[in-house]
């Protein structure tokens, strides 16, 4: 799998890319028809502190797999963010298992 991870108006973050990264390759152990996956960090305009955003978009067999959160930090809405991506892999691989199965 491809990790591409982009910071849009921001400084780049060597931990933060590392944790994401680690954490898309376990994903990515577990569901291997991932091919891809695109990360995109960026600021908010939210005054209350909840402006961290981080956006995860998946390739992989079919309609690509997306998934948003904001928080206020960069990390629980990357962890967030995997959560959600988990589990529309789950549901995905169950809609695979099914096809095999008629066949």
């Amino acid at each position: 799998m491809t990790v591409n991870i982009q910071y849009i108006d921001m400084p780049e973050s060597e931990s933060l890319s590392e944790i994401v990264t680690r954490n898309l390759k376990k994903l990515a152990h577990k569901y291997q028809f991932i091919i891809r996956g695109d990360i995109y960090f960026k600021l908010g305009q939210c005054k209350d502190g909840n402006d961290k955003i981080c956006e995860i978009q998946l390739s992989a067999p079919g309609p690509r797999i997306f998934a948003k959160s904001i928080e206020d930090n960069f990390e629980k809405s990357a962890a967030e963010t995997i959560g959600d991506l988990e589990r529309q892999l789950r549901k995905r691989k169950e809609k695979f298992n099914k096809r095999k199965k008629a066949i």
